[in-house]
């Protein structure tokens, strides 16, 4: 099975499977050996930032020197994108591999009687097979929904598990309060095994807490006071990190979102557990983080054009925080804010200019578009608003998310169907301003795919 092949076939996986029972999933990856019981797992779930803080702890450990690999998901352009080891995604001849071993070990489980793996469970066991043939001293694994019934839950000692935040997400599958979907993702937490968790959630702390307490675990609480942000710029946030025990360390987060403060803030408190020699230092910790790339998050693709991922009430509220923190002043790359105030390269405070923001804004259909329509502008100064759809059997059609868009703004709002034509007229009218692309991920894959063209 080459690699077209194999794409093909998982493409067509969610037509005719669907998720298992853990036992089936268990059964898949004790038939190709259990790889993950050879390998140090740091273990990540949560609603927003999962993917952020695993991205921030494999580029700290792979800048250490450390042969680490990472499982992540969704991709965006390219399956691969999900498996990479020390920093770099895996070839289509690893992939085509890995996954014709693991299409034998179903068609024997299926002989067996037992359900075919779904599209999930079949990467996961690819994945693993990938990294233990990478030799990988290091994984850090991203739940993929939930926890507590992740495919991914079947590790049994990780090293270390990561919850970050937690909000309403996923409802149908995983609950409808804060409490009953942090009960889900403190699934993940392992006897006696340490986890570092974002506190800033009363409700969702006191889950993980209890959790931990109950599982013999030791938890590390991250709160908004551990972080003091130093400055800002259009591209980056500087920030002073309190581990404890009078440990302080500045870092530089290279991306303009707050809510990465917070995630590569785990990241560093995860590493302090996972690695108590300090055989790491510190610096080189910090290196690890401002060398991070996660694409599609807050990600900057060409001057003042911004992409990202947000689609989901949290995650609309922390783009939304971080659009007005840019809003107020135009900065270049060597001036930075200071509160409200923009600041030159020489120290000395300059006249805030007004800064023009527009979007384009696509949504798939089982999100509660409206209302993060709403919010974006209730929150946000819009200049221009362009609008596109996406999402296959999910689509909300363009003419639809611009009639909401009307309803909510004074700014001009323009709808095209075509992706590659609503980026093309959001480019344009955004002026002098920036541009955000925001509300589904599969905007974000399609604008990447196109941005990557003609890219050897």
């Amino acid at each position: 099975m080459d690699y077209t092949e194999a794409v093909a076939y998982i493409e067509r996986v969610p037509k005719f499977t669907k998720k298992n029972k853990p036992e089936n999933t268990r059964e898949l990856i004790r038939r190709i050996g259990r790889p993950e019981r050879r390998m140090k797992v740091v273990h990540v779930a949560g609603t927003n930032g999962k993917g952020s803080v695993c991205a921030f702890l494999s580029s700290i450990l792979t800048n250490a020197g450390r042969h680490t690999g990472l499982f992540t998901s969704p991709h965006l352009v390219d399956i691969t994108e999900r498996f990479e080891v020390d920093g770099e995604p895996i070839a289509h001849e690893t992939f085509a591999r890995a996954f014709t071993r693991v299409m034998q070990v179903t068609e024997e489980m299926v002989a067996d009687g037992y359900a075919h793996p779904a599209y999930f469970e079949l990467l996961f066991a690819a994945g693993l097979l990938i990294f233990e043939e990478a030799g990988v001293e290091y994984l850090i694994l991203e739940t993929g929904l939930g926890g507590r019934l992740d495919a991914t839950n079947l590790v049994e000692r990780p090293l270390c598990c990561v919850i970050t935040s937690i909000s309403l997400d996923h409802m149908e599958y995983l609950g409808d309060t804060v409490t009953a979907i942090a009960g889900e993702k403190a699934g993940i937490i392992k006897e006696g095994v340490p986890v570092v968790y974002d506190g800033r959630n009363p409700e969702a702390a006191a889950v993980i807490a209890a959790r931990a307490d109950a599982m013999c675990a030791k938890a590390v609480r991250y709160d908004a006071s551990m972080s003091q942000i130093l400055g800002k710029t259009d591209k980056s946030i500087d920030f002073l990190l309190n581990c404890g025990y009078d440990e302080k360390i500045k870092v530089t987060v290279p991306y303009l979102a707050p809510y990465q403060v917070v995630n590569s803030s785990l990241a560093l408190l995860a590493l302090r557990v996972i690695d108590p020699e300090r055989i790491i230092r510190m610096e080189q910790a910090a290196e690890g983080i401002a060398r991070t790339r996660w694409p599609g998050r807050m990600e900057t693709v060409l001057p003042g054009v911004v992409l990202d991922g947000a689609h989901n009430a949290d995650g609309i509220r922390e783009f939304i925080r971080t659009l007005q923190g840019v809003q107020g002043s135009t900065m270049d790359g060597s001036e930075h804010l200071n509160g409200d105030t923009c600041v030159k390269a020489d120290g000395k405070a300059r006249e805030d200019v007004p800064r023009k923001v527009s979007i384009l804004f696509s949504a798939v259909a089982d999100k509660e578009y409206e209302k993060m329509i709403q919010e974006i502008c209730e929150g946000v100064r819009l200049s221009s608003v362009v609008v596109t759809q996406v999402g296959g059997s999910r689509v909300v059609p363009a003419g639809q998310l611009a009639d909401v868009f009307r309803r909510y703004t004074d700014a001009p709002v323009t709808a095209k169907a075509d992706v590659r034509e609503a980026f093309e007229t959001a480019l344009q009218l955004r002026g002098d301003g920036m541009l955000f692309c925001a509300g589904s991920l599969y905007l974000v894959g399609e604008l990447k795919a196109i941005l990557g063209e003609g890219k050897a």
